[in-house]
């Protein structure tokens, strides 16, 4: 199994895509209280190299030595993708292995103030940054953001990034109900985005349970009245995760050992990641498939969220 590239996996934006981890579990510039990876253990805006490059490439060119196309190569995983100071390599790297494959970043966006990470991302095809809140008491409330990383500079960055990229952006709003649906965020979110140039806008919610207890997902209704009151012609409610059977890169067995192990007794995403040796954001997908089938049901306890057959 590899340690730092996951799937492919069925994403509910990108189709199959193969994901490339560029930081270890949970090292990011944000702590959201939304998070489906868990809390945060390492909340930093210092850039390192905390995967190493040759680590990275070598699993890639296995992969592709091995295995069929994805629709997508996405860096994203278990953390902050920007953190990587060696970013721009990799994706140089990829382009070389795969020309033919779109390339995209899913960002949290808060290191795009610093020049050097947007001229690393001039080379990827899609960029989808968030930006859930832009009232300071709802960012700090939402997003629980690292030392020193004001709303100001993370706003900043996001404008400057529009300016200059010259590839498809698609902008994610996290929505969490009595964290950053007030009608002040709301109306202010609606207010700077009309000042950028992005291909979409895109409202999400809770897929799976967040990393504080009792939070819930926007309901379609509460989603469709923030579409009405941002007031603006590309927004779009992210849709549930495709059918399975439309997934020509579904893993039957990752899903199969799923299913096995949680039929013998309730597990974790963690606990699930352990077990079967891979990713949490991997187990995270598959469990949403299953989930969006009505096989299975989650039940928070002591140690965290467990999963088990319905």
């Amino acid at each position: 199994m590899y340690k730092h590239i996951f799937g492919p996996v069925p994403s509910r934006r990108l189709g199959m895509s193969l994901g490339v981890d560029l930081v270890p579990h949970k090292v990011c510039s944000l702590d959201c209280v939304y998070c489906e990876c868990g809390a945060t253990k390492k909340l930093t805006l210092d850039r390192k190299e905390y995967v190493l490059y040759k680590n990275v490439t070598a699993e890639l060119t296995d992969y592709f030595e091995n295995n069929p196309d994805p629709e997508f190569i996405t860096l994203s995983g278990n953390g902050e993708p920007t953190l990587n100071i060696r970013l721009g390599e990799i994706i140089d790297f990829i382009k070389k292995l795969r020309p033919n494959i779109p390339l995209a970043v899913l960002t949290n966006g808060t290191l795009l103030f610093e020049p050097e990470v947007r001229e690393e991302l001039t080379k990827a095809d899609l960029v989808i940054p968030s930006l859930d809140a832009v009232i300071k008491n709802d960012f700090v409330a939402v997003n629980q953001p690292a030392k020193n990383l004001t709303l100001e500079k993370y706003i900043e960055g996001i404008e400057k990034f529009v300016a200059e990229f010259s590839g498809r952006i698609w902008l994610e709003i996290m929505i969490i109900p009595d964290y950053n649906d007030s009608i002040e965020n709301i109306k202010a979110l609606s207010e700077f985005l009309r000042k950028i140039k992005v291909e979409k806008i895109q409202l999400n919610t809770l897929d799976r349970p967040g990393t504080v207890p009792d939070l819930r997902a926007a309901s379609i209704p509460e989603l469709k009245n923030i579409v009405e009151m941002l007031n603006l012609p590309n927004v779009e409610i992210i849709s549930s995760v495709p059918e399975r059977k439309k997934m020509k890169a579904y893993r039957q067995d990752i899903e199969s050992a799923i299913i096995e192990t949680i039929s013998r007794r309730p597990c974790t995403v963690d606990d699930l990641a352990s077990i079967l040796n891979t990713n949490t954001k991997d187990i995270n997908k598959y469990l949403g498939v299953l989930d969006s089938e009505g096989k299975i049901i989650s039940e928070r306890q002591k140690r965290g969220v467990f999963y088990r057959l319905k």
